[in-house]
């Protein structure tokens, strides 16, 4: 009658029997895990600071060791047996004792090896990508560039030659740039290698550049790059040039790739685009844009389809 008549108190005694028993796991044996549920709206000075119910959450956010873990093994509306396994089995997770040999008492169950597996033995992990390594042992410096690895200024000159190892392989994002069949490295690439010079020598302008050749990756192995910076002449500008051979091609001539000019500064060419997209530019449909490059040989993968919407006004073409 006490218990029909007066409050439960039912937080106070999950505190008190974590207190002064050290309970910190509850299973509830009932039709419905309404104390499980119960259990997870308590605040955490009532000791319910990590609950998990049928449900397998962890209403109250808590995750600290010492936390209450509150399982049900039945739930109205729902399979027995099914309920009963998985409540068991969360119990088991959370550390409660199970007697297993008595569950399965009477049922045949017995204990047996996992099978075998004949595994196939392939790797499907990334493979390591050759770093620079301590090119100083070598008299040189790093060049601190993912597509350059050393840098040596030339003592006769005053020019510098900055080097590098271009491979599919190593640098996997070059695969989505494929033109006619073949690997090609971009062009805006020799932009990026021409840029990377200048900043080596204090030259923060690519004058002009020009592209002579273009620059094919094999399918395997890799290309040797060489990036030739000349003195400066009066006015303070300085040639660059970028040239190629196989790796490992010993006395193999180098092809040059591109020519160009580095300047200390250069007035800077600026655009107002305040208003976006500019007054009077018509929009030009991009959709299926790559799909149509692609038909005329330009195989363009997901790295390089950045273009996602285009306006023209007269000869100007306008692109995000």
């Amino acid at each position: 009658m006490e218990h029909v008549r007066r409050s439960v108190r039912f937080a106070d005694a999950v505190a008190v029997a974590r207190a002064d028993l050290g309970v910190s796991r509850w299973v509830e044996v009932g039709p419905d895990a309404v104390l499980t549920a119960l259990a997870a709206q308590l605040p955490a000075a009532a000791g319910a600071d990590s609950v998990d119910g049928t449900g397998g959450a962890d209403p109250a956010g808590g995750t600290g060791s010492g936390a209450v873990q509150a399982v049900g093994l039945q739930r109205r509306g729902r399979d027995e047996v099914e309920t009963l396994l998985t409540g068991v089995g969360r119990a088991y997770a959370h550390g409660m004792t199970v007697d297993w040999a008595r569950y399965f008492s009477g049922s045949g169950a017995r204990r047996v090896e996992l099978p075998t597996y004949a595994f196939q033995r392939q790797r499907f992990w990334l493979r390591a990508r050759a770093g620079a390594g301590d090119v100083s042992a070598a008299g040189l410096s790093a060049a601190d560039h993912p597509l350059l690895g050393a840098a040596v200024a030339l003592a006769d000159s005053g020019g510098v030659v900055l080097t590098g190892r271009l491979s599919v392989g190593v640098q996997s994002w070059l695969a989505d740039h494929v033109v006619g069949g073949v690997v090609l490295f971009p062009g805006t690439g020799f932009v990026e290698l021409a840029i990377r010079a200048g900043d080596q020598v204090g030259c923060g302008a690519v004058e002009e550049l020009t592209l002579e050749a273009p620059l094919v990756l094999p399918e395997r192995g890799a290309v040797a790059i060489q990036v030739v910076v000349g003195a400066p002449d009066e006015d303070d500008r300085r040639t660059v040039a970028v040239y190629s051979r196989p790796d490992g091609a010993g006395d193999l001539p180098w092809t040059s790739h591109a020519q160009g000019v580095l300047a200390a500064d250069i007035p800077l060419v600026t655009a107002d685009l305040t208003q976006w997209p500019p007054a009077g530019a018509v929009s030009v449909e991009v959709d299926g844009a790559y799909e149509f490059l692609s038909e005329q040989g330009y195989g363009y993968g997901p790295v390089f389809q950045g273009l996602k919407a285009a306006w023209r006004r007269g000869d100007e073409v306008f692109a995000e």
